[in-house]
């Protein structure tokens, strides 16, 4: 089993920048992938970026390309999302996950474990 604990939400202004972490524990899982959703009020969860903890590469949605950077400590067990240019669209509560088989699972929007989420809200 792993859980997920995501932090560093909070309110940021439009044009600012946030940094979401998610600190994983439980059993190791160097085969896995890493992602963030997020889910704004009255709208479906949705995918933000993954990556793969073996290698390192990363997928966005194309909607966050080049605002948004996933990366990951492996000695910390964390995966951060770094949040720039943010904009009153991006408010949401954002959440980690993870998948034991890989990118894929993730990119598909079926993780096997999820965290319990972080509130984002952006002014204008």
């Amino acid at each position: 089993q792993v859980q997920l604990v995501e932090s560093g939400g909070g309110v940021a202004q439009a044009g600012g920048s946030l940094r979401l972490s998610c600190a994983a524990s439980g059993r190791t899982f160097s085969s896995h992938a890493m992602g963030w959703f997020r889910q704004a009020p009255g709208k479906e969860r949705k995918l933000v970026g993954a990556i793969s903890w073996f290698d390192g590469s990363t997928h966005y949605a194309d909607s966050q390309k080049g605002r948004f950077t996933i990366s990951r400590d492996n000695a910390k067990n964390t995966v951060y999302l770094q949040m720039d240019s943010l904009k009153p669209a991006d408010t949401a509560v954002y959440y980690c996950a993870a998948a034991d088989l890989g990118l894929s699972a993730i990119i598909r929007g079926t993780p096997d474990y999820w965290g319990q989420g972080t509130q984002v809200t952006v002014s204008s």
